[in-house]
């Protein structure tokens, strides 16, 4: 074989050996960068659209009047037996026995005790107590102008105590004014509640939760809007695990709800939290909460 034909082999097999090692780098490379690239789809809380109810409120503070109050004023020297205070009574049972006349339960209720202020010289000889019937409570409030024409008699109220935190009670609007005040440019209101477990004092202070405009509706978790200029969107969450936009007009929000007014069904699934991780016609992995 000539010299010039073996120099020309020569480099032939050197070409083809450097292409066989970089196609086969290019394969071994596409290979794993496929393979290693294919992340599966994030893990999404999602939930699904439900009815809840909405209402529009207007809060205020108030006191707690007993149902209804009756005094006695008695002599301390005419007491015989000791009056005992706290006490529940029933209507017709002995308040006490005095030395002239038996003091009866007008109705049922407790008796509390009121002392006459120190300055007063009957004081120290006269003592004035009181049966109330605390079974119900009333509160009277006074509620701006501005939500006059929104409050209607019957109209629910959720009630807050201090001395139970975690309870709200349920009670009614049971009258309003007939005016406006002038003064105080409000509405005079009262409310009605039932306190069969006696657990609200009178006198004590509550807080006044009026709701009105009350319905039932569509409602997303307020962590699942997408805002975008004037408009608004959620990730519907399609049975193939696909998200896609949707755009949805909203109402009121209340309690960590959205109300939606469109847009949505119920029994619609849609993302709840974590929407930096979702894309338009993405995959995900739901997780339900």
């Amino acid at each position: 074989m000539k010299r010039s034909t073996k120099i020309g082999t020569a480099i032939l097999v050197f070409f083809l050996i450097i292409t066989i090692v970089i196609v086969g780098r290019t394969m071994i490379g596409n290979h794993f960068k496929k393979k290693f690239s294919k992340r599966p789809p994030p893990g999404i809380i999602v939930t699904e659209v439900v009815a809840k109810n909405f209402s529009q409120k207007v809060s205020t503070y108030g006191t707690a009047i007993p149902f209804r109050t009756k005094s006695y004023k008695i002599e301390k020297y005419e007491i015989v037996n000791p009056i005992e205070f706290n006490k529940k009574l029933k209507k017709g049972d002995l308040i006490t026995k005095l030395k002239t006349r038996n003091l009866i339960a007008a109705f049922d209720g407790v008796v509390t005790k009121r002392d006459f202020s120190n300055d007063i010289k009957v004081s120290e000889s006269s003592l004035l107590i009181q049966l109330e019937d605390t079974s119900t409570i009333y509160v009277d409030v006074n509620i701006p102008e501005l939500y006059s024409s929104f409050i209607k008699e019957n109209l629910n109220v959720d009630v807050k105590f201090s001395g139970n935190s975690e309870k709200i009670y349920s009670g009614v609007v049971d009258s309003t004014a007939g005016r406006i005040d002038v003064d105080t440019r409000s509405l005079a209101i009262r409310i009605k509640l039932e306190n069969d477990n006696f657990e609200i004092l009178p006198g004590s202070l509550l807080e006044i939760i009026v709701k009105y405009n009350e319905r039932n509706s569509m409602s997303i978790p307020d962590t699942s809007l997408i805002m975008e200029g004037n408009k608004t969107y959620v990730y519907k969450v399609a049975e193939d695990n696909v998200t896609n936009k949707a755009e949805v007009i909203i109402g009121i929000r209340d309690s960590g709800f959205i109300e939606v007014v469109s847009g949505l069904v119920n029994g619609d699934n849609i993302v709840a939290e974590g929407l930096k991780k979702v894309r338009p016609r993405g995959k995900i992995k739901p997780i339900k909460k």
